[in-house]
C-alpha cells in the first residue's frame, strides 16, 4: 500500500487485524522508499500521521477527565471518596484505542528511521554563496550540484513568508531553469555571469550552491533537503 488517507483511522471497517493490516502494508511501502533513499513525500506523511495520532489520543483523554463523576463510595475508615466516571467507552472506541496503541510505536519507529536518512543526506552537502551577495537575499538562484555526476541544477528561488496565530515561518519557492555539467568552461561563477546577462530583472542576484558530495534521488530527497538547507541557510544570514 503506497499510501494511507489522513482519515484512515476511522475510514472503512474499524477493526484493530485489518486496521493493523493496512498500516503494516503502508509502513513496508515506506521502508521500501527509505531503502532507497527516497525521502520525501513519505518523511512528511509519517510526521503528519504520528501528530494526528498523538492529537487523538490526547483529546481523547482530555474528554473522559471533563466528563462529569459520581460518588461510587464512601471510605469512612481512610476518608476518602471513590468517583466512578460516567464518560464509558463504547465498544468502537476501545477497538480504535486499541488501534491507536498499535499504530504509534511502529509510525515512530519508521519515523526514526527517515529522520536518521535526512541527516545522513544533510551531512553529505554544502550550501555556500556564488560571488557577492545583494543585502536582498529573498530572491535569487541557487545551484543543486550533484558533485559525483557534475551535474548541476540551476533553479530561479522566491523566499516566502507564511504566518499563522502562532508563528511565522518561511518558505522557498524554486522554478528549474536549466542543467549544464562542471567543466573547465563551465563553473559556479560563469554560470551566474550567463544568468546576470540572459536575465536583466536580477543584476546583482543572490546566488547559492547545494553541492551533494553523494548522489541520491533528485525530485524525492536532493530537491526537498536542498531548498530546506538553503532556507535555513539564508535566514541565518539576517
Amino acid at each position: 500500500m503506497e499510501t494511507l488517507s489522513n482519515t484512515w483511522l476511522t475510514d472503512g471497517w474499524i477493526d484493530f487485524e485489518y486496521k493493523k493490516y493496512v498500516l503494516l502494508a503502508y509502513l513496508q511501502h515506506v521502508s521500501r522508499q527509505f531503502d532507497e533513499k527516497k525521502l520525501y513525500p513519505k518523511l512528511s506523511e509519517l510526521i503528519s500521521h504520528y501528530e494526528q495520532l498523538q492529537i487523538f489520543k490526547n483529546k481523547k483523554q482530555l474528554t473522559a477527565e471533563m466528563f462529569p463523576r459520581r460518588i461510587s463510595r464512601i471510605d469512612f475508615e481512610n476518608m476518602r471518596i471513590e468517583y466512578q466516571r460516567l464518560f464509558d467507552d463504547t465498544e468502537l472506541l476501545k477497538e480504535i484505542d486499541e488501534i491507536v496503541e498499535f499504530a504509534l510505536p511502529h509510525i515512530e519507529t519508521s519515523l526514526n528511521v527517515g529522520k536518521e536518512l535526512y541527516d545522513e543526506v544533510e551531512h553529505q552537502l554544502e550550501v555556500f554563496p556564488v560571488g557577492i551577495l545583494p543585502l536582498r537575499k529573498d530572491e535569487g538562484y541557487f545551484f543543486l550540484s550533484d558533485y559525483p555526476r557534475r551535474m548541476v541544477n540551476v533553479y530561479s528561488y522566491v523566499v516566502t513568508l507564511f504566518e499563522n496565530v502562532h508563528e511565522k515561518f518561511r518558505g522557498i519557492h524554486a522554478h528549474f531553469l536549466f542543467s549544464f555539467q562542471i567543466s573547465a568552461s563551465q563553473n559556479y561563477e560563469q554560470v551566474k555571469y550567463r544568468l546576470i546577462e540572459s536575465r536583466k530583472e536580477l543584476p546583482n542576484p543572490a546566488t547559492y550552491v547545494v553541492e551533494f558530495k553523494t548522489s541520491f534521488p533528485l525530485p524525492e530527497t536532493m530537491l526537498p533537503v536542498a531548498k530546506r538547507c538553503l532556507i535555513r541557510y539564508i535566514s541565518a544570514e539576517r
